[in-house]
């Protein structure tokens, strides 16, 4: 018999309690899914690092018994080409490694005070607008979306019709045929800007690929990856993480006194919310013994990241936040050869974010209670659709 998996979260500070259970009481089990596939459900952290940095485990989304968490969930098209997150050796390397060096230590500390001036230009806008404000459409959603938008390429000015669109490709409530014909129009839209970019290339990461590569189908499904998760999961970060520390404000306090403190609060919020915990999810293509259970070939892998990050073996006071803890083998962006490529990028932004907002609006608060906020359990990255924020 097979436990029944929820897979919205009821609390945005906790996973929901029968993932819990689940570690307590058999920590790697077969659950079912709300779409009905049943599949084997993973809440340790050390057993996922395990299974993520073994070779037998596929990434391939067409995989037949790739997990489909929702019914009527419709598999990646035939024409639209594996991107980075969904392929498996020896596509895999070459192709990460074509584009990484987008991401080094060097370019990322150039764009650097260019996200500075994107987060002040905001803040800007916000402390001359109308009380209270949307923290979400005012800072938390523009600013990622500008930074991603300038690193690709995409005119900024498209960037209503990307976010609905991104919205609707990762809500769990919207018809299927709705969430395909989204995919479609952001597809359409990114084959044009690239056939642009072929003839009139620019200084920006779409250029550079199409420069190194004649594949553009392979361009086009790096720019549908990198845009829609580049400005989704910051976005939602800079909400929950806002939220959290508006509730603590000791530890504003401290980071305002000591800004090399921020790295370590912002890996820990990462840690804390685990915002896209369904994302390292795989299939078995052999028979793989693990934490003491055997995963049969083509039998699907389910990795719950939020129990993993808040796994007591891994983690002492797993469920406290605590923004001095220092802890960065947690699993907010996967672990092994998948491991998001955009990640020092995102941790950057919130930083500045983070070190900025509460540095020049000191007397941020919410304006409405914080238990009444809109939150994103309707969507695969969790976040806040609306934080009325005042000052």
């Amino acid at each position: 018999m097979t436990t029944y998996l929820p897979i919205t979260r009821s609390c945005p500070y906790a996973p929901p309690e029968e993932h819990r259970r689940l570690r307590e009481e058999a920590p790697i089990s077969r659950v079912t899914l709300p779409s009905g596939m049943t599949v084997w459900a993973m809440t340790r952290l050390e057993d996922i690092r395990a299974m993520l940095t073994d070779p037998r485990f596929s990434s391939n989304r067409r995989h037949p018994n790739f997990p489909r968490l929702l019914a009527g969930q419709s598999p990646i098209p035939k024409d639209f080409k594996a991107s980075i997150v969904g392929m498996d050796p020896p596509e895999h390397g070459p192709a990460r490694r074509a584009v990484v060096g987008e991401f080094t230590v060097r370019r990322l500390a150039a764009l650097r005070p260019r996200v500075q001036e994107i987060v002040d230009e905001h803040l800007d806008a916000m402390l001359a607008g109308p009380r209270p404000t949307d923290l979400v459409k005012a800072l938390s959603l523009p600013v990622p979306s500008l930074v991603i938008c300038e690193l690709l390429g995409v005119p900024y000015a498209d960037h209503d019709f990307f976010q609905v669109r991104s919205s609707q490709l990762l809500s769990r409530t919207i018809p299927q045929e709705e969430r395909m014909r989204a995919f479609a129009e952001l597809l359409g839209y990114l084959d044009s800007l690239i056939a642009a970019k072929g003839k009139e290339p620019a200084d920006d990461l779409l250029s550079r690929q199409l420069a190194k590569q004649d594949d553009r189908e392979a361009v086009k499904s790096l720019a549908f990856l990198l845009l829609v998760a580049g400005h989704e999961t910051t976005a939602n970060m800079i909400s929950l993480g806002t939220m959290a520390l508006l509730e603590r404000p000791e530890d504003i306090r401290k980071i305002l006194d000591d800004p090399a403190r921020t790295p370590a609060a912002v890996d820990e919020l990462l840690r804390y919310f685990t915002i896209a915990e369904y994302v390292t999810s795989r299939v078995a293509l052999a028979d793989v013994e693990l934490g003491g259970v055997t995963i049969r070939a083509g039998e699907a892998v389910v990795t719950l990241g939020n129990m993993a990050n808040r796994d007591p073996e891994a983690f002492d006071r797993p469920d406290e936040l605590d923004i001095e803890r220092g802890a960065r083998n947690h699993l907010a962006f996967g672990f092994g050869a998948h491991q998001c490529l955009g990640q020092n990028l995102a941790r950057m932004e919130l930083e500045i974010v983070f070190d900025t907002l509460f540095r020049r609006i000191p007397d941020l608060r919410p304006a409405v209670p914080l238990d009444t906020l809109p939150y994103k359990n309707d969507a695969n990255i969790y976040g806040i659709h609306e934080f009325p924020v005042t000052w």
